[in-house]
């Protein structure tokens, strides 16, 4: 076992500290309107700003896999733009298989996830004419509101975040996160061509 000094033990807890009470926080699970992240994904998923199309989503994974830093004025102005832009175009309709494959999850549970936000008047279901099992979702007029709210929240959480920490702090958190993600992506991809190139042991 490799021999660690003091100051590296003590960096070691702290980190982990950190990491648990982060955790902890829960920041990225706050409600809204009533509405869990789970939920409200459902409703980002629908109008169209979780899709393949969304050029502002697209942007941001391109800097974070790069771990360079966009420019916050930029970004704010883009994202402002891409939320008026959505609200004013028509409301996509959007079948489950397309919502689960975008969120990463289950069809059963997307099909949970819209029993709720059917029962509650935030979406609205159509079926196909010519093929019944063919089923259809789109945002009613409650939905985009519900909608526009959690972006507008999403924004205004951020936006607290970096008028607290300062611009300097916030772009420094930004670029150590970026390269978190990448040490944790590297370690994933190592451990995933390990097993498939047969160095994992049995």
């Amino acid at each position: 076992m490799e021999c660690r000094n003091d100051n590296t033990i003590a960096t070691v807890h702290k980190l982990m500290r950190a990491f648990m009470l982060f955790r902890k926080v829960d920041w990225h699970k706050q409600d809204v309107a009533g509405y869990t992240p789970s939920e409200l994904r459902v409703l980002f998923c629908i109008r169209g700003w979780m899709a393949p199309d969304n050029k502002l989503s697209e942007k941001l994974r391109e800097h974070m896999e790069s771990g360079a830093m966009p420019d916050r004025l930029e970004v704010e102005k883009e994202f402002r733009e891409e939320v008026r832009k959505r609200m004013e175009s028509r409301t996509p309709v959007v079948k489950v298989s397309e919502i689960s494959k975008r969120l990463h999850v289950t069809s059963p549970t997307v099909t949970q996830l819209l029993k709720i936000l059917e029962r509650d008047g935030l979406v609205e279901r159509h079926s196909d004419p010519q093929d019944r099992r063919s089923v259809d979702f789109k945002l009613t007029e409650k939905g985009e509101k519900v909608t526009q709210q959690a972006a507008e929240a999403y924004w205004a959480s951020i936006n607290g975040l970096i008028e607290y920490l300062g611009e300097e702090e916030s772009n420094h958190l930004a670029d150590l996160l970026f390269k978190v993600f990448r040490y944790y992506n590297e370690q994933a991809s190592n451990a995933d061509y390990a097993y498939w190139g047969g160095d994992r042991e049995a």
